[in-house]
């Protein structure tokens, strides 16, 4: 790619934002401990109306104002589904789309469901998301979007007296407002007018009954006199590309030399290398650096089909190995999903049994089989750190903690969603269809941790698929006393109901009741601790009430742990002894010495008692000497890698000190030594 330095016609380069030394971002504790390899913005060429992906634009030259997202800062072109539902809410709301033939980016940030801001021109126009009472998308108008509207319409306003002060975040009654259009329902984000200010607020009641009111009828949320306008350049994808040419080059370049760099080594120099390729957009930028930074080295690409994979996603993972000349070694777990369907139920968010059975039984196949003779397989990943909590602190390379024979490495860990897409426009390389069609991940199509939103995209392009998984889930619920309702809004994908999910259930009035869902915390000793065939000791138990993230909220205090949600495990590794917790509740302890054994195993269960009996009272937090402690009403307890195990918050926690007499089926377990 080229690019030259002319300016496009323009005559002035617009006024930039001062660029931070270090952004300041506000963020999810869970991502807190990695923030610092993690970019919360980027940049913006007003000039060329384009994304940066570092402060200077490789077309005009120009230095790019910073352009602050919600973490974890994934932002990605809005797909062709995506940009009609924006255009079709836009139209209805307002009678206009001033962004419909310019480019749009959304960013993923944290919510209910799909939630994402919507950036336009450098603009945070609004917030996007699927509304999981209404089951339907909405879109939350912001201060800015709410100036471009302005200008071109009268919908979804009303003007308001000058006051003295200032109107930001007050409320407003009836006899304060000049006019207001008579298309405003309750709760809906609006445009607000005073005098020369605009702003958005949010309305309290419907427009027809603002005047009958006595209460506040709105709250304006943000209100200023400064002028936002779209730019007068609309640029395309290839402008996108051009002005990040030598980032792309760089980071690709970078990539390829991580491959290189490991499946170099003396050791690997004569084994195959192969890339976990999944179909989807990561593992299909992972497959084409490999083969690009591999000449002539043999490359074959591992496929895992569930047996619940979307059709699209099987035949383009074929087509594309197939088309390419690229050796493709395909493990199908066939009918596993639904022969175990009615032994566990349908899979969860916090119990996801699937993924054992239907991925990580035929992948350890393959693996055994790519690993002969005691060799290793190089596995080459396309997981990226912002994608999830789980995956935020992955290496260049990483010996598979669960499959020792497997060295994986992750050359774009440290990509966005963007930077993914940019180099598939850029290598001109075709993609899983499924992207245009509205799905910003493709998996297994009735994965509890797929979002609601693409439930529904699910039903309507295989209503044959999705009728056999909804019969079995109304069958199911029924079976359990549950209405329709817990099945249409999604309960089904939790053991454990979240606080949002509780909050949902109460706005929808749900008659049950979803707290007894769960099991309570329990503990089976499975047997004592016992010798173990390969030396050292073992300490077996069943579990239940805790998930796989509750584990990973405080076993730090433990040691150092690894997790993997595919597989359904959270691996523990402390002094001389190290922990396994599964998904499905099996809890296996291993040391060197049996009185380690039980040492280990009854600070696990002491921990599990502290996670899931926490009342918030952040008295562990206060104690804590490495602030490694974090409590919230949101998550309840977490503690992060930074503990150094001194003890301390264990011996303040109230409920440990009455674990023995609350949980007396397991007293010798967990007796103080």
């Amino acid at each position: 790619m080229t690019h030259g330095n002319k300016y496009l016609g323009f005559t002035g380069r617009p006024a930039l934002k001062k660029i931070p030394s270090q952004v300041q971002t506000r963020y999810p504790k869970s991502w807190k401990t990695y923030s610092t390899k993690m970019q919360h913005h980027i940049f913006w060429c007003h000039y060329c109306n384009v994304p940066l992906l570092k402060s200077t634009c490789d077309t005009c030259h120009s230095q790019g104002s910073c352009l602050n997202l919600s973490p974890p800062g994934d932002i990605r072109f809005c797909s062709a589904y995506e940009k009609e539902v924006i255009n079709n809410l836009l139209l209805s709301a307002f009678g206009c789309n001033p962004f419909e033939d310019r480019l749009v980016f959304l960013n993923k940030t944290t919510g209910d469901d799909k939630i994402d801001e919507v950036i336009v021109d450098g603009l945070h126009i609004g917030v996007l998301r699927f509304d999981m009472k209404l089951l339907e998308y909405v879109f939350d108008l912001s201060l800015e979007g709410a100036k471009v509207f302005a200008e071109q319409t009268k919908n979804k306003t009303a003007e308001i007296r000058k006051v003295s002060s200032h109107l930001s975040g007050k409320k407003i009654k009836a006899e304060q407002i000049l006019k207001v259009s008579d298309d405003i329902k309750k709760g809906e984000n609006i445009i607000i007018k005073c005098g020369s200010l605009i702003g958005v607020g949010v309305a309290y009641y419907d427009s027809i009954d603002f005047k009958s009111s006595k209460d506040a009828v709105l709250r304006v949320k943000k209100l200023d006199g400064q002028k936002i306008l779209l730019s007068k350049r609309i640029s395309s994808i290839q402008d996108v590309l051009k002005a990040n040419t030598s980032h792309m080059e760089k980071i690709s370049r970078d990539a390829k030399n991580v491959i290189k760099g490991v499946v170099s080594r003396k050791e690997y120099i004569d084994l195959p290398v192969h890339v976990s390729f999944s179909g989807g957009k990561d593992s299909l930028v992972a497959l084409d650096l490999t083969l690009n930074a591999l000449k002539g080295r043999e490359i074959r690409a591992f496929f895992v089909n569930t047996g619940i994979e979307f059709p699209e996603t099987v035949k383009f993972a074929r087509n594309f190995c197939s088309t390419h000349g690229i050796k493709l070694q395909e493990a199908s777990a066939q009918n596993a999903f639904w022969e175990n369907l009615d032994k566990f139920g349908p899979p969860a968010k916090d119990m996801r049994w699937c993924c054992k059975v239907c991925k990580l039984a035929p992948a350890n196949r393959l693996i055994e089989e790519s690993s002969f003779k005691g060799q290793m397989c190089l596995t080459v990943d396309g997981k990226r750190r912002y994608e999830s909590f789980s995956r935020a602190a992955i290496s260049a390379s990483e010996t598979n903690p669960f499959v020792p024979a497997q060295l994986n490495i992750f050359p774009i860990r440290d990509w966005r969603a963007i930077e993914v897409w940019l180099y598939i426009y850029g290598r001109n390389l075709e993609y899983n269809p499924l992207y245009d069609k509205g799905f910003e991940r493709v998996g297994c199509y009735l994965c509890p941790a797929s979002l609601s939103a693409e439930y529904q995209l699910f039903s309507r392009l295989h209503p044959d698929l999705h009728a056999r998984w909804h019969t079995y889930l109304m069958e199911w619920a029924g079976k359990k006393g549950l209405p329709k309702s817990f099945v249409d809004h999604g309960f089904w994908r939790w053991k454990e109901l979240p606080p949002k999910m509780l909050r949902l259930a109460e706005e929808l009035g749900l008659k049950c009741n979803v707290s007894s869902i769960p099991e309570n915390f329990s503990v089976e000793s499975v047997s004592g601790v016992s010798p173990c065939t390969n030396g050292g000791f073992t300490i077996e138990a069943k579990v239940k009430g805790i998930s796989l993230q509750d584990a990973a909220d405080v076993l730090h205090i433990i040691g150092r742990i690894k997790i993997s949600e595919p597989m359904g495990m959270l691996l523990v590794r402390a002094s001389n002894a190290t922990v396994k917790f599964f998904s499905s509740g099996n809890l296996l302890v291993t040391a060197d010495k049996e009185e380690k054994a039980s040492s280990v195993f009854r600070d696990v269960i002491l921990e599990f008692i502290r996670v899931s009996m926490c009342t918030r009272c952040g008295i562990c937090q206060g104690v804590c000497p490495v602030d490694a402690i974090e409590v919230d009403d949101m998550r309840g307890l977490y503690i992060s890698d930074a503990c150094t195990k001194c003890g301390k918050c264990i011996k303040s926690c109230v409920i440990l000190k009455y674990a023995p007499c609350n949980f007396p089926g397991i007293q010798q377990s967990i007796q103080k030594e």
